[in-house]
């Protein structure tokens, strides 16, 4: 664990700088034990989890160190009050220079954590899209994802 792993603590929460790679809590069986989750907690061990990144995505975490800091802060990611952004490449170049995608989405039970749109049960999500660069070359496109 490199220093960077932890970036802010105090007494309601601590901030981690989670790598692309890691889950974010135990997956199963021990060769998946290792993950952000544990690794705060051998340093701060009252580290409760308020929120997940996906395996593959890097970045910052928010976790409770209190039963009611975790439940306060999972009303605001349920009730939609936190802006999440995240910066990704696109495996295409993208010709519009910025758009929305809205669209009902549920959990792929069987390809957890994946989602798949379903307009009879998902739920509304909203995702704003920003192009911040082409790469021709490589046919790739950088986005701002909000």
């Amino acid at each position: 664990m490199t220093n960077d792993f932890i970036l802010h603590a105090d007494d309601a929460i601590i901030v981690i700088n989670k790598p692309s790679g890691m889950l974010s809590v135990p997956g199963r069986g021990p060769e998946k034990a290792d993950c952000a989750i544990a690794r705060a907690r051998a340093i701060y061990p009252d580290a409760l989890t308020v929120h997940r990144l996906d395996m593959e995505t890097s970045g910052l975490m928010i976790l409770a160190r209190s039963t009611i800091a975790q439940s306060n802060m999972g009303k605001t990611f349920e009730n939609r009050l936190v802006d999440k952004q995240y910066i990704a490449v696109v495996a295409q170049i993208i010709l519009g220079d910025s758009g929305e995608i809205s669209l009902p989405l549920i959990c792929d039970w069987p390809n957890r954590p994946r989602q798949i749109v379903d307009h009879s049960v998902g739920k509304p999500s909203l995702t704003r899209w920003r192009v911040l660069s082409r790469d021709a070359q490589a046919n790739t496109t950088r986005v701002e994802l909000s």
